[in-house]
Parts: C-alpha cells; sequence; structure tokens
C-alpha cells in the first residue's frame, strides 16, 4: 500500500464484544468543503448550512448519528472544531500555496480535465502532486482525530482519492467509502496520470466505490487491474487480500423539495411574471449552467443561432435565457471563456435581435433557488448540452420542478443523467446542426406528446431521490 509512513495517525482500537446494529455505527463525511459556509451579517461572522444535494442528503444523517464532517470551511485561516444545527464540523486548514497548487492546480487543472475525456489538455506538475499528496494527508489527519471504535467513513469526490489508503495503512479495522461525483475516464485517458498507480491504490483503499454510472465503473475497474494490480471482474475486485467492491450509485435530487416549489403560489405566480415580461406566445429556451467549459454553454448557444439562421423560427417565436453561474474567476482560462460567451451572446442578438425581440437573456450569477424554480417553471425547453458531466443535477431538478406536467428536456448523451433520463430528447453536443433540430423540434412538438414524455421522465426522478441514493450507499457499504 501506498504511503505506508502514516502510522504517527493511528488511534487506540478497541473491539467490542456485542455486533452493533449499523444505525449505531459512527459516520465521517469526508470532503473538500465544510457543509456550511462563513457569512457575515450586520458585522456577525457566522455559519450557515451551505445549498446542496449532498449537504442535504448527508445532514440528517449526521444528525441522527451524532457524526462529523472534515472539510475546508472556504477562509483563510485555523478554525476550532464546532457544531452547528446537530452537526460536528472539524474544519481544515488550507494555506493559499495549498489553494493554488492542490485545489487550483492539481485538482483542477491535472484531474478535472483529464477526467472529461481530456477536453482541455491536462497539466502535470510535481510540485501540484506534491501539494496533493500533502493536503490529504492532512485531511487523514483530521479523520483519525474523530474516529471512534467501528468508525464509517465516506470520503467524497477526485480532491481526495488518496485518502482511503492513507487511513487504511493505519486503520485496517475501519469501513471505508469513496465516491467520485464526476465522471472516472477511459483506461487509456487516465494511463496518462504519472502518478496512476498511486491514486488507484489509494483508492482500493475504500470497502467501496461508487460512482455515477455503469460506464464509468467499468472504466475504474479496467483501470485498477491495468496500473494498480487490482483482480477480478464485474464489480468485484480483490486488491492487498481484500475484497473492495466497485458499483454505480446514481446520484439524485431532494425530489420533494424541488416538486414543493413548482407547486407554490409564489413561485408559479412569478414563472408567469417571466413569461409575461418575455413576451405573450413566445417559447422560453432555458440553460442553466456553472460557467465551466465542460458544460457546453458555447454549444447551445450556436446552435440557437443555427435555428434562428435557418429563418423557419425568429425571435417572435423564442427566445433563449442563458444563466452562468459563476465559477473559478480567478483562472484566467476561465475568465476567457466568460468573455468568449457574452462575446457569442451579444453576436447572435447583434444579428437576430429586432426592438423588444432579444435573442439571447444572458445572466452571470447565482439566483435563489425559488427563482430558479420559476425559471423552470417558465421555460418551455430546457437545454443540457455538456460535452461530458458525470451526472447532471440540473436536468433532473427541471424534471421534478414541472409539476405541471410541462416541458421539454433536451440532454447531452454524455450527461451520467441521460443513462436514466432516456425519455428526454437525446443529442450529440457536438454536433450543433443535430443540436438545433431537437431545439426546432422542442419548440414544434405536440403539448400532448411532450407531456407524455414529461410524464415518464417525472416517473423515472421520483423513483428514487438523493436521500435513497445515501441510503443505498451506506446499505451496501456496511452489508456484511
Amino acid at each position: 500500500m501506498p504511503f505506508a509512513d502514516m502510522t504517527s495517525l493511528s488511534t487506540p482500537h478497541r473491539e467490542r464484544g456485542r455486533k452493533e446494529r449499523t444505525a449505531e455505527r459512527p459516520l465521517v463525511i469526508v470532503a473538500n468543503r465544510l457543509p456550511v459556509r462563513r457569512v457575515v451579517r450586520r458585522e456577525k461572522a457566522g455559519w450557515e448550512i451551505s445549498p446542496g444535494g449532498l449537504v442535504t442528503a448527508l445532514t440528517p444523517i449526521l444528525r441522527e448519528r451524532e457524526g462529523s464532517w472534515i472539510g475546508w470551511p472556504g477562509t483563510h485561516g485555523r478554525h476550532e472544531p464546532f457544531t452547528h444545527d446537530g452537526i460536528r464540523c472539524r474544519p481544515v486548514a488550507l494555506t493559499r500555496s495549498h489553494l493554488d497548487e492542490f485545489y487550483h492546480g492539481f485538482s483542477n487543472e491535472t484531474l478535472w480535465p483529464l477526467y472529461h475525456d481530456g477536453l482541455r489538455t491536462p497539466t502535470f506538475r510535481r510540485s501540484w502532486w506534491r501539494s496533493y499528496v500533502e493536503v490529504n494527508h492532512h485531511f487523514t489527519q483530521a479523520v483519525a482525530a474523530v474516529l471512534r471504535p467501528r468508525s464509517i467513513v465516506w470520503v467524497h469526490d477526485y480532491h481526495l482519492q488518496l485518502v482511503p489508503g492513507m487511513l487504511r495503512s493505519v486503520r485496517p479495522d475501519l469501513t471505508i467509502g469513496f465516491f467520485l461525483h464526476i465522471p472516472f475516464p477511459a483506461e487509456e485517458l487516465f494511463a496518462r496520470l504519472p502518478w496512476r498507480r498511486e491514486v488507484l491504490q489509494s483508492l482500493l483503499g475504500a470497502d467501496l466505490i461508487g460512482l455515477q454510472t455503469k460506464l464509468t465503473a467499468r472504466n475504474f475497474i479496467r483501470a485498477a487491474r491495468s496500473f494498480a494490480g487490482a483482480s477480478g471482474s464485474s464489480g468485484s475486485l480483490r486488491f492487498d487480500g481484500r475484497p473492495v467492491r466497485v458499483a454505480p450509485f446514481p446520484i439524485s435530487i431532494d425530489v420533494g423539495a424541488f416538486e414543493t416549489l413548482g407547486r407554490d403560489p409564489r413561485v408559479r405566480a412569478r414563472a408567469a411574471q417571466l413569461r409575461e415580461r418575455i413576451g405573450t406566445g413566445r417559447r422560453i429556451v432555458l440553460g442553466v449552467d456553472r460557467l465551466d467549459y465542460t458544460k457546453g454553454i458555447d454549444v447551445r448557444l450556436r446552435a440557437v443561432g443555427e435555428v434562428l439562421e435557418r429563418g423557419r423560427l425568429s425571435t417572435d417565436d423564442f427566445c433563449m435565457i442563458q444563466v452562468a453561474v459563476p465559477s473559478r474567476e480567478r483562472v484566467p482560462e476561465y475568465a476567457q471563456m466568460r468573455a468568449t460567451i457574452e462575446q457569442t451572446v451579444g453576436s447572435i442578438n447583434g444579428r437576430f435581435a429586432v426592438p423588444g425581440r432579444v435573442a439571447v437573456h444572458y445572466q452571470h450569477r447565482n439566483l435563489p433557488r425559488e427563482e430558479l424554480a420559476a425559471y423552470y417553471l417558465a421555460a418551455d425547453v430546457m437545454l443540457v448540452t455538456p460535452l461530458r458531466d458525470g451526472m447532471n443535477l440540473v436536468a433532473k431538478e427541471y424534471v421534478a420542478t414541472r409539476t405541471d406536467g410541462g416541458g421539454t428536456l433536451i440532454l447531452s448523451e454524455f450527461a451520467g443523467a441521460a443513462r436514466e433520463l432516456s425519455r428526454a430528447v437525446l443529442v450529440n453536443p457536438f454536433d450543433i446542426d443535430g443540436v438545433a433540430t431537437a431545439l426546432e423540434d422542442a419548440l414544434a412538438e405536440e403539448p400532448r406528446a411532450a407531456r407524455e414524455r414529461m410524464a415518464a421522465l417525472r416517473r423515472t426522478v421520483r423513483r428514487g431521490g438523493v436521500y435513497a441514493w445515501a441510503s443505498d450507499f451506506l446499505g451496501a457499504l456496511t452489508r456484511e
């Protein structure tokens, strides 16, 4: 096993004489960020729960088990462990150097592009790798400080792939799970990583490795056999004399919360107001994404431009609203991408807009959840065109919010959600003509056909939400 010098982290372990029920076993969540964020109101600093599906799913479990969450607090400096809203939080301090090299460097300029099919060329720097090892070591130390006998540790995402192996080397009694929220690449792509063996062997320190889809699970299994010396097939591997299970656990959303928003009279009134402002009889095409090159924002803008260029539809017939949530603003490549997208929006509007009829409404900001739900309700077509995505929860949020049964979802084949939402209009985002044609067809689709499609999608989304996802993973992890 790698990183065998971690023996200093070992803590005393006492075997209990009786078998505990799973629900009574202590749970430790390890993620890049804490489930809370620092806020300042009226010159007074405090903490508040962060939005997001992972926090929504796991905080009730932590409260029930009196568990702990390990993560970076999002601010510089050290913070003592604290409890907020029944959740025990243990902050991990990161220096500015760590943020530059571990986070912006190795995590987001090496692993992020590599794991997203090499859409951008990954950068491999040894100094970034050393920082990645060091930060994973810090997280492991923080975990060791809160461990109790028969603890269950659930590690999340690509920032912390070394933690399972580091923990396993010093606490072989632990039950360790790992879940990767982004795709795992094909074997021949992953082979480029100079530290591929170290990463894989550390991940294989887990008892259960969860991925978003069957395809990415197969990718991991092939890589583990080729580069880490693992044996076995299908979802059952052996490594270092231990069984390691690998399986897909497609993540979902808080379906009930979005359905409640979809029925909220205030949200519905806001949606009606949006439609009125766009103009009676005009259809709304919506895109909502974090500003990232994997999301295909430029693709859908070009497709909208192509539809207008063909001339069968005009700005009298429809408009697009694109919400781009700010992301990694300090990274030059992302700043350039934002500039390019805004230039594209300006070009489309310059060519096709007429007084009172803008082709594309572009918003570079976060939307509160209630406002986002109103946008979902107002949109006739939701255009989700990532070039590669682990899951894409926006697609599921749109479907869950449409309690009125309306709307059409156009979804990239390369989003993990396409495996479940097969009744969506599936498109190849690299095919601009194909996306444009799909958009024309969606805008012309008979309401009855669209409602039948949406009903099928809603049945799929309602079958499993984020609480079921968390329960399924923990159940598989602790199954004996």
